[in-house]
């Protein structure tokens, strides 16, 4: 069986191919990050605009690397929570009009559920139960996932998301957008210890977050508190600014998904969301897991960014009788 799945949640517009199995066949991606640069964030109209522009020409494209015809698709799978929502209905309203055009099956697609499922994706087996953990720049939270479709949430941010953060401080810093591969870059040359940003619930018996704080922290760091207008940090103290901001959010990032692989009791612990892209933090949490005696879990790079590939949670869903009708409506927030 063909499946077809579009995603448009943000500022990424994707659609892929895959099979029941599931196997991936195709996954195209058309990044918007050159319309966003200018504003140093992404603009929910100019993403919904830019969605409408480039959905059909990368289904095509999908279709076409997938060696397969619209006429093949046995069902249609869409991402419609949680996300921008005018971003979001671009999606849902192509998938709708694609299902009912072909008459086939429409499948609604929880996109923080599916960026679990990239990892069983990847791994090409189960992975269930586990710890699953999205760390983007919309979302930073845990879930008690005993099976690809039953998630119950355990903790997330209080305020800002952990990529959000990673954003934000590249900003104070003039690094560029998107933040988090821009700050990881200058942190390889900086000193993590240099500066001792806070750290929040980390030793706290809860699995919350904020980035709220650190985000402020490097503010006053950069250009003294109460002035936020100085000179631009350059070479070794940009750097070690980068550096240290980046381990404190790792070291709480890492700290919280112990605690919930020991209240769980789980084995496997499944991370995705794009800054699951970074390096360091993938490191640190490979470090841990050996030491809990668990096993980790993290797609590939290209599977960690918003993508349509991982709408193959929709093969679960197939398989569990769980189809939406045609007044399947866009969510913006996580329910």
């Amino acid at each position: 069986m063909y499946f077809l799945g579009i995603e448009t949640s943000c500022d990424e517009t994707a659609a892929a191919a895959f099979t029941d199995e599931p196997r991936v066949l195709s996954s195209v991606i058309a990044s918007q990050t050159e319309l966003h640069t200018a504003f140093g964030g992404v603009v929910p109209e100019v993403a919904a605009r830019a969605h409408l522009q480039r959905l059909l020409p990368v289904i095509d494209e999908a279709l076409r690397q997938a060696g397969i015809t619209l006429s093949q698709i046995n069902a249609v799978a869409v991402h419609h929570t949680p996300g921008l929502v005018g971003a979001l209905l671009v999606g849902v309203t192509a998938a709708k009009m694609l299902a009912l055009t072909l008459e086939v099956p429409l499948i609604g697609v929880n996109h923080i559920q599916a960026h679990i499922y990239a990892c069983r994706l990847a791994a090409g087996r189960d992975i269930f139960p586990c710890v699953g953990f999205v760390i983007s720049g919309g979302h930073t939270a845990l879930f008690d996932c005993r099976g690809p479709l039953g998630m119950k949430l355990l903790g997330a941010t209080l305020d800002d998301a952990a990529g959000e953060a990673f954003d934000k401080v590249a900003s104070i810093l003039g690094l560029g957008f998107p933040g988090g591969p821009a700050v990881e870059h200058e942190a390889e040359a900086g000193d993590p210890k240099a500066f001792s940003f806070p750290r929040s619930f980390l030793h706290d018996d809860r699995l919350d977050f904020s980035f709220s704080g650190i985000k402020t922290a490097v503010l006053y760091a950069t250009f003294g508190q109460g002035n936020v207008s100085g000179t631009l940090p350059e070479g070794r103290r940009r750097a070690d600014l980068a550096a240290s901001f980046q381990q404190a959010v790792i070291e709480v990032l890492v700290e919280k998904a112990r605690q919930a692989l020991r209240r769980t009791a789980y084995q496997n612990l499944a991370v995705g969301g794009g800054v699951a892209a970074n390096r360091a933090l993938r490191a640190a949490l490979e470090h841990m897991t050996e030491e809990e005696g668990a096993e980790l879990f993290i797609p590939p790079m290209r599977f960690c960014t918003d993508n349509a590939a991982m709408a193959a949670l929709a093969v679960e869903k197939w398989r569990a009788g769980d189809f939406a009708s045609l007044d399947l409506d866009a969510v913006p927030a996580y329910a």
